[in-house]
């Protein structure tokens, strides 16, 4: 009892108020490091902020430097594949941790609202897939065709130049892919009704202008474009891709394509109303 009066009549008050210092109170105004769980492919190479973050695990686990007392600090977690040979993809999200807290972040699925980069390496569709893609589409005057992944323009080139098309757009991230679309278009004497332009294929300002659109992208990149399409294109516009599908959509027609030795697949669908009206309902 005598060393607690030697502190004051205020000490006993403090204790039942829990009025510590803040010091006392297990650290709470001390620096300290924070956890981030990342769920991702056991194939994914992971960055934070930058930096890689060795693990061969489908779930890897970060601690963070130490950070500020209540304040929520941001990391830029980034996961990168390659699915095949031909498609690298990146998945970014942006992950907000306080101090001695914890979070899991999960790159494990495409997120619609931050859509994924993809990276295509450059494969050129002989001219025999040309031809049965532009075919297979019924391409004719009145139409507009966007080609998705352009590569070095044929297939816009050949839709306006041997197809009547009235407008052909090209759309590619590559920039060397772009220049030779552009010296392509001008050998052919068609520079004044098609369009080559640098771009996400995910992102096409556009694309309801089209009423052809092509694709030769892969599954992976297909995929996150098809709510993209039934949202955009108008009832009647068609969709070609060349050997890959999009997702479980069934496609209108295929057809089996012989290029030398090996037989190859080209799919069309149509947008339907159905397709918009679906989409309503969600």
């Amino acid at each position: 009892m005598k060393a607690i009066s030697r502190l004051g009549p205020a000490w006993p008050a403090l204790l039942l108020l829990g009025g510590l210092p803040a010091a006392a109170r297990d650290g709470e105004d001390e620096k300290r490091p924070a956890t981030l769980v990342i769920k991702l492919r056991a194939d994914a190479r992971l960055e934070i902020d930058g930096k890689n973050v060795p693990g061969k695990e489908g779930e890897r686990t970060f601690k963070t430097p130490p950070l500020e007392p209540g304040k929520p600090r941001h990391f830029v977690v980034k996961a990168t594949w390659s699915p095949n040979n031909w498609t690298t993809i990146t998945r970014t999200r942006k992950a907000a941790v306080k101090a001695g807290g914890s979070v899991v972040v999960d790159l494990r699925t495409a997120d619609p609202d931050r859509p994924d980069e993809f990276f295509i390496r450059y494969v050129d569709s002989p001219p025999e897939i040309v031809k049965a893609m532009l075919d297979l589409a019924r391409v004719g005057k009145d139409d507009v065709v966007y080609d998705l992944g352009c590569g070095d323009g044929r297939i816009v080139i050949s839709a306006v130049a041997k197809y009547g098309a009235k407008r052909g757009v090209g759309v590619d991230i590559d920039p060397e892919r772009i220049k030779d679309s552009q010296v392509a278009a001008k050998a052919a004497g068609v520079t004044d009704k098609v369009e080559f332009r640098r771009g996400d294929a995910l992102k096409v300002k556009d694309l309801a202008k089209a009423t052809v659109v092509c694709l030769y992208l892969g599954e992976e990149l297909n995929e996150q474009l098809r709510p993209i399409l039934q949202k955009t294109l108008r009832p009647g516009t068609r969709i070609v891709s060349h050997r890959f599908p999009i997702g479980d959509w069934a496609p209108d027609e295929t057809r089996t394509v012989s290029v030398g030795e090996t037989a190859r697949r080209v799919y069309l669908w149509r947008i339907k109303k159905e397709d918009k009206q679906g989409l309503k309902k969600e």
